[in-house]
């Protein structure tokens, strides 16, 4: 992100632009100069991701409670030093930006198809230098700050112009990120976090003004240069001939060292010599340009004016960004509905709702996903029947006749889909016998009545409404659980039951383990299945809270997080057990009170599935040099085989969460796992009831 190949000039070339501070004496500093203000930070969140995540596992699914960690030590810091922190994080993907978006997409696809052969070929995680973030690290990140009790907000618009105009407007210390783009803007200071000592509390500033005086220009020329260079708004080869004119002049004319022939030195000293003229021509049209050129130019060098800011290379009377970048959806629903939408996106209390309410425009970034797996679709397919009922709560679905009914653009990354168009998806109404409710309702309705209809329109979203009662009874963090089970078991076929056993036993053991413990697990090879798997159930944990947010939250939505639920090296673990034979009571670590919750959790996702004429295989696929089930010797050959379990649904009583634990299994329609007596078996790490409840910070 930001301008292309200014990070560089300004680490290689010019580095008296980087300079060593002190936060804490920063701090002090502002506190001096203005009493009664407390020094404030504001953090680019989305370019914080690779700093706060340094759990040693990251392609299982992420290690949620160790992340959690993380981001407290790095909250505590700053409270310590009595810094306060607001962060920022990209709540959508603006059109100007699409084309840079689209591009880095398709580079990480191969970046994560080399993580894939490299598992496939060696059975482990790569190193850390082809380190990928955890998929949907970036959406519950934002919700894992507003646990921890911090302010927080998600943008409407480009997220480094709201984070720009925020900390000018409040008056703030600095800005916390690692993106050019903010040296560029009239603002605060701007402060590295990938230089962050968080110990010391020190970084680097990177100084406006000292850029400014080695390239000899004014402030309000930094955003022709950005332009010029090329960044997220100008493409880099938009303007190369002009580029490489303003080296070539540069270097005939200076015969200086190859560091001061660097073109950044070389478009700062065209922009200075173009700064006034004498025929007439003012800002960018004196520039020998196209008008298709000078007009992208000037909408770049637009973006970077911040509130009453002006430019000597653009016209005075040029009217500023719209703040909120709108579709034509947002005829479709009330004014109120669309205020409080956006007041919701903006606080980060929702998820999705405003991006498809405003713009009809949903984005997800790329997933641990194999192309090479034709077993199992990518979670864009698996979980688009759900986003269709989800567009049907919040669009129309019909029209009076004369427009056509609204359809929603989605760029989702899965394989094949080159996002050069977006996928264009129909709304559908959820199936409710009193037909699909008003948002009006959802959203504001104070009526008792309601919070039923709300549960069972979450429940509708998913195809589940038929057992809103058995679900009802459940935990909300195991309400997440049982509809992501019985939703993909429905929608995917090679879902099997000792895939199901994984899901539940790491849904129970989670919240009896500690980060340390967890952080501890070993796993004696990493399988690219169930990489897969993980990566499914957190991106289906996305799905669930958008519809969360879309119903008018009858479910608390800190209980649909990923660390009430799942970890990643813990699932992995009981994936490699639960494929290898072992016993649920082993899956559930001896503890023998999980035992009728996992049987009831088990029997209700069976038997829903079953009541749907689709019964999940049993489908044991051992370890990596296992033959498979029936003979062959790929996952292409394997046959699965189909549990005969047709007992009754589970009764679930109404005093216990999850279901009565002393009715039998076969009143719960369940039967046990069978054991294989000559399976393998491998040795995980212990369960560590000694392990301390903290363990050194990251560095």
């Amino acid at each position: 992100m930001g301008v292309k190949g200014l990070q560089g000039f300004v680490d290689n070339v010019c580095p008296g632009v980087c300079v060593k501070v002190n936060l804490r004496e920063m701090a002090n500093r502002c506190r001096q100069d203005q009493p009664g203000c407390t020094p404030t930070l504001v953090v680019d969140g989305m370019a914080c991701l690779r700093h706060w995540y340094t759990c040693e596992a990251w392609v299982h699914g992420g290690q949620w409670q160790e992340y959690l960690h993380c981001l407290e030590t790095f909250i505590r810091a700053f409270k310590e030093a009595r810094i306060q922190l607001v962060f920022f994080f990209d709540g959508t993907v603006e059109e100007e930006k699409r084309a840079e978006w689209v591009k880095r997409r398709l580079r990480n696809n191969k970046e994560i198809q080399g993580i894939f052969k490299h598992i496939k070929a060696n059975g482990q995680q790569p190193g850390r230098a082809m380190f990928y973030l955890p998929s949907g690290l970036a959406t519950f990140s934002l919700f894992a700050l507003k646990t921890l009790g911090v302010e927080t907000w998600c943008s409407v618009r480009e997220a480094d112009y709201e984070i720009a105009r925020y900390a000018l407007l409040h008056k703030c210390m600095g800005i916390l990120g690692q993106d050019t783009d903010f040296l560029i803007f009239d603002t605060v200071p701007y402060l590295s976090i990938s230089q962050l000592k968080l110990d010391r509390m020190v970084t680097l500033l990177f100084s406006r003004e000292n850029l400014c005086h080695s390239l000899q220009l004014y402030t309000s020329d930094l955003p022709l240069l950005a332009c010029m260079l090329g960044n997220d708004f100008v493409p880099e080869n938009r303007l190369a001939s002009l580029r490489n004119a303003c080296v070539a002049e540069y270097q005939q004319r200076h015969s200086a060292s190859p560091a001061q022939r660097h073109k950044v030195y070389a478009v700062a000293d065209y922009i200075a010599r173009n700064r006034s003229s004498t025929d007439g021509l003012k800002g960018i049209a004196r520039l020998p340009l196209s008008e298709p050129d000078r007009a992208v130019l000037e909408k770049g060098v637009r973006m970077y004016l911040l509130p009453d800011q002006q430019s000597p290379w653009v016209e005075s009377t040029s009217k500023p960004p719209s703040p909120v970048s709108m579709g034509g959806l947002e005829r479709y629903c009330s004014n109120n509905i669309l205020k409080a939408a956006e007041e919701r996106h903006r606080r980060a209390e929702c998820f999705m709702v405003f991006n498809v309410l405003c713009a009809g425009i949903v984005e997800c970034s790329n997933t641990f996903e194999d192309e090479e797996d034709s077993e199992l679709p990518g979670q864009a397919i698996i979980y688009r029947a759900a986003r269709e009922r989800l567009y049907g709560l919040l669009l129309p679905t019909k029209t009076d006749g004369i427009d056509a009914a609204p359809k929603v653009k989605e760029y989702f990354v899965y394989y094949g889909n080159s996002l050069q168009q977006p996928d264009l998806v129909t709304p559908v109404p959820p199936n409710l016998p009193g037909g699909t409710p008003a948002l009006d309702i959802l959203w504001f309705s104070q009526n008792p009545e309601v919070k039923t209809l709300r549960f069972s329109t979450f429940l509708a979203v998913f195809d589940l409404q038929d057992v809103a009662e058995d679900l009802g009874r459940l935990n909300p963090p195991l309400i997440a659980l049982s509809c992501l089970l019985i939703y993909i078991a429905l929608q995917e076929s090679s879902l099997c039951l000792e895939d199901v056993d994984a899901y539940i036993s790491t849904a129970l053991c989670v919240p009896l383990k500690t980060y340390g413990e967890l952080a501890c697990i070993e796993v004696p090879w990493v399988d690219a299945r169930a990489v897969q798997l993980g990566s499914l159930f957190v991106r289906g944990l996305a799905t669930l809270i958008a519809a969360n947010s879309a119903c008018g939250l009858p479910l608390d939505m800190d209980s649909l997080m990923p660390w009430k639920m799942f970890d990643g090296l813990l699932f992995h673990s009981k994936y490699l057990q639960s494929h290898s034979g072992y016993t649920e009571e082993q899956l559930l670590e001896e503890n023998v009170a999980l035992l009728p919750h996992f049987h009831q959790l088990k029997s209700l996702v069976t038997s829903t599935c079953r009541r749907r004429d689709k019964t999940i295989p049993s489908w044991p696929r051992g370890g990596p040099s296992a033959k498979p089930v029936g003979g062959g010797s790929s996952s292409r050959e394997r046959r699965p085989l189909f549990c005969d379990d047709r007992g009754q649904p589970p009764h679930l009583g109404p005093r216990h969460p999850l279901g009565d634990p002393s009715a039998s299994q076969q009143e719960q329609g369940h039967r046990p796992r069978y054991r294989n007596q000559h399976r393998q078996r491998y040795r995980l790490a212990p369960r560590w009831p000694q392990y301390p409840h903290s363990r050194p910070d990251h560095p």
